[in-house]
């Protein structure tokens, strides 16, 4: 195999290792929503084929495919996307589990990218200065874990945003009311979720975003300080 041929193979193989990361974040992340509401009584996602781990069921063209492609060829620094959303009736989540029924389920995907990402930091340290059989399998490795840390700590702490339709509104919402105020409930059911999308684009064009994604990444730094 000549060395161009070993270029684009490896070239193949970045692009999938940064991929699949993505893909089980984001679609990890929704599947937890239904699973949660699916404990409450709520078989929604179920009865539409939305707990299933199979990524064919969970694909957004636009946001697991088109966008984090276009990221790619454009050499940014991480890709980012979302999966279709799992369908959730959060009244029959409230008629068994209460307004912590719903702040669980609210949660369920932010949970489940911090838990991911917490395994993937085990992961490098408990891997840091093992050998490996080959410098490919090595960079592929740890190509892998650093983008499943990447991408849940990213989708994690951007969910978390108090913007609709962002989970962080629906759990600020549900806490509220369990807390027996409902400021922030009225004040986000009268946002339509399209508004909160302008709100999420003109945030994301703004150098707010930049110390958005710069904390995350320092954070990620002082964590895994001294880590390869």
């Amino acid at each position: 195999m000549n060395e161009t041929m070993v270029d684009i193979s490896w070239a193949i193989i970045i692009g999938v290792l940064k991929f699949l990361p993505l893909l089980v974040a984001i679609i990890g992340h929704e599947i937890m929503h239904g699973r949660v509401a699916y404990y409450y009584g709520d078989t929604t996602a179920k009865n539409a084929g939305r707990l299933s781990i199979n990524p064919l069921v969970h694909i957004d063209l636009v946001g697991s495919i088109i966008l984090p492609a276009l990221l790619f060829f454009l050499h940014a620094p991480f890709l980012f996307g979302w999966a279709k959303p799992v369908p959730v009736r959060m009244d029959i989540v409230i008629r068994k589990g209460g307004y912590f029924g719903a702040l669980g389920v609210s949660l369920a995907g932010i949970l489940y990218n911090l838990a991911l990402a917490f395994v993937g930091i085990v992961l490098l340290y408990m891997l840091n200065g093992v050998s490996f059989s080959s410098e490919i399998v090595a960079k592929s490795v740890s190509a892998f874990i650093w983008g499943l840390i990447i991408y849940n700590l990213i989708l994690a702490f951007f969910n978390l945003l108090p913007i609709p339709p962002l989970d962080g509104s629906q759990a600020l919402s549900y806490l509220g009311l369990m807390l027996k105020n409902d400021f922030f409930a009225k004040i986000f059911s009268k946002i339509h979720p399209a508004y909160g999308m302008i709100i999420l684009i003109v945030f994301l064009s703004t150098p707010l975003s930049d110390y958005f994604f710069r904390g995350i990444m320092s954070l990620l730094e002082w964590i895994l300080g001294g880590i390869e």
